[in-house]
């Protein structure tokens, strides 16, 4: 009998697990994370997997770590982005243990919105922006720049950490990087995503992980308060503006 040898090398990263018995204190940051102190093992999609969730929840802090794991600057970049500006990124990454696939990826990237400033001046300072479409990312928009970074530096069979991609897109903007994400995943590759939009986390068949005071959980796309809130919004504009605008009766 013949072997079947097509297999795919996808999820590059199937999993991550904290390891709790090493935790020096449950009361230091970042292990008093409500997130942190349920988490056992995460499982990815092997497509696209987001991080939703209220701001301080820990999503940033959490795929961080994840992108130290995989080998990145926790600064952002590829592997070989080497620089630092700051230190602040937590020790998260020392307590934790990823399940790997097979094959490793043959691209990668984390972005870093905070930070995707220091990526660029890098990128300058070692002459590196032909692989970016030929023209400096400082030279561009915010959201120019990561377009760039999409269409001429993502190549495919990789694995991409994006934290917050949305905050340098339009409305618009987005809707084109969703269909960049789509051909992407289609070239054999894996996002993991912390973001708050609505339109992003919409991809097709993504798993959409919240992190809450009661720790991470998988939600469908309608379940989630970016979802809610912004249709409720759309349906309800005058009555809610009404009511978020209206004096205060006591201020009168």
């Amino acid at each position: 009998m013949g072997v079947n040898t097509n297999f795919s090398a996808k999820p590059y990263l199937i999993d991550i697990t904290l390891l709790r018995d090493k935790v020096p204190s449950w009361e230091a940051y970042p292990f008093s994370l409500p997130v942190l102190r349920s988490l056992e093992t995460l499982k990815f999609h092997p497509d696209v997997t987001f991080f939703i969730g209220e701001n301080g929840m820990g999503k940033s802090t959490l795929l961080e770590a994840i992108a130290q794991l995989a080998g990145f600057n926790p600064e952002g970049g590829s592997k070989n982005t080497l620089f630092a500006t700051r230190e602040t990124h937590s020790n998260l990454v020392d307590y934790l243990k990823s399940g790997k696939s097979f094959k490793a990826p043959k691209d990668g990237f984390f972005l870093r919105a905070e930070s995707f400033y220091n990526v660029a001046s890098y990128i300058d300072d070692v002459d590196y922006a032909e692989a970016y479409g030929g023209k400096s990312l400082h030279e561009q928009s915010h959201g120019e720049s990561f377009l760039s970074l999409l269409n001429f530096r993502f190549h495919g069979n990789g694995l991409y950490l994006l934290d917050e991609p949305e905050a340098a897109l339009s409305p618009s903007r987005q809707l084109a990087v969703l269909s960049l994400i789509h051909c992407l995943v289609k070239a054999n590759s894996q996002f993991i995503i912390a973001t708050h939009s609505p339109i992003l986390m919409a991809y097709p068949e993504a798993k959409i992980l919240l992190l809450s005071e009661a720790g991470i959980r998988e939600v469908s796309y309608e379940e989630t308060d970016n979802y809610r809130v912004s249709r409720d919004f759309f349906d309800r504009r005058e009555q809610m503006l009404k009511i978020l605008l209206e004096d205060d009766p006591e201020e009168a």
